[in-house]
């Protein structure tokens, strides 16, 4: 994941996802009390085990949008 950003990873998911299914996807407050961008890379950066769940759950969504790619080309 070298040259992606942990604001650009949570401006992805949050575009996704949206706060609310972030929250159901990863049980932490950040995503569930008033939650912001700003808010959430403060606590993401301070907590590790909170941002590898984040990390991995960017890197399942790349890889779903990578694979409904290849299968359209493929059509």
């Amino acid at each position: 994941m070298q040259g992606v950003t942990l604001e650009r990873i949570l401006t992805e998911l949050h575009a996704q996802y949206g706060w609310e299914s972030l929250a159901e996807k990863i049980h932490i407050r950040c995503f569930q009390e008033n939650p912001s961008v700003n808010s959430s890379l403060k606590f993401l950066r301070r907590t590790p085990w909170a941002r590898t769940k984040v990390e991995r759950l960017y890197i399942k969504l790349v890889k779903r949008q990578g694979a409904i790619l290849n299968r359209n080309k493929e059509e």
